[in-house]
C-alpha cells in the first residue's frame, strides 16, 4: 500500500508509468478480504463527487439502493495494478446482485491514462471514473492506495482494507455481497 505521501510523490510519475508495464505483486502478497476493517456501527459515507471519462461530475448518491465497492487506485500504483483484473472479476460476479464497482484512479492524465491501462493489462468490465485531485481520497480519509471501501444500500460504510486484495477468491464476492446487503 502506498501511503499519502508516497501517493503525492509519485503522482507526477503517472504518464511514465503508464506507458509502460509495472511489476506484478505475486499472489502472495495480496490481501485476503478478511483483511478489512469493520464499521460497527455502520457509518453514513459522506458526499463524494468524482468524474466519469468524459469528464462529467457524478456524486455517490446516484448509486442510492445499490451496494457500491469504491476502489481508489492508480495505474502507476504496483498494488494497484495486481488488484485490478481481480477487481473486474469481482464486479462480473456480483453486479447481478445490485453491486457496483466503482475504481477511482487518481492519475493526473485522467481517462486516456486509464483507458489505456484497461487495454494494456486486458481489463474488461470495469468504467473510468475519475478522482484526479484527490478528493474522495481526502474525505474518506485514506492514509494510501490502494483502498478499498463497502458500501451498503443505505450508503453507509460497512467496511474498508488497504492494500491490494485478490478479490477472485470465491469469499471476497460472498462477503462483498452480505456486507452490502
Amino acid at each position: 500500500m502506498l501511503t499519502r505521501r508516497a501517493w503525492l510523490a509519485c503522482a507526477g510519475l503517472a504518464t511514465l508509468a503508464a506507458a509502460g508495464p509495472a511489476r506484478k505483486p505475486r499472489a502472495a502478497e495480496m490481501r485476503d478480504i478478511g483483511a478489512m476493517t469493520l464499521a460497527d456501527p455502520p457509518k453514513p459515507a459522506p458526499a463524494l463527487h468524482f468524474l466519469d471519462a468524459r469528464g462529467n461530475r457524478h456524486d455517490l448518491a446516484e448509486y442510492a439502493g445499490k451496494g457500491v465497492v469504491l476502489n481508489l487506485w492508480a495505474t502507476w500504483c504496483v498494488p494497484c495494478v495486481a488488484e485490478m483484473p481481480a477487481l473486474a472479476k469481482l464486479a462480473a460476479a456480483v453486479a447481478d446482485a445490485g453491486i457496483i464497482v466503482l475504481p477511482l484512479s487518481s492519475d493526473h492524465g485522467g481517462a486516456p491514462v486509464v483507458e489505456a491501462f484497461y487495454r494494456a493489462h486486458a481489463i474488461g468490465g470495469l468504467g473510468v471514473w475519475l478522482d484526479p485531485l484527490g478528493a474522495v481520497i481526502d474525505a474518506l480519509g485514506a492514509h494510501g492506495i490502494p483502498t478499498t471501501v463497502l458500501l451498503d444500500r443505505q450508503g453507509r460504510e460497512r467496511g474498508r482494507i488497504e492494500g491490494a486484495v485478490d478479490w477472485a477468491r470465491p469469499d471476497a464476492a460472498e462477503a462483498v455481497r452480505r456486507l452490502t446487503a
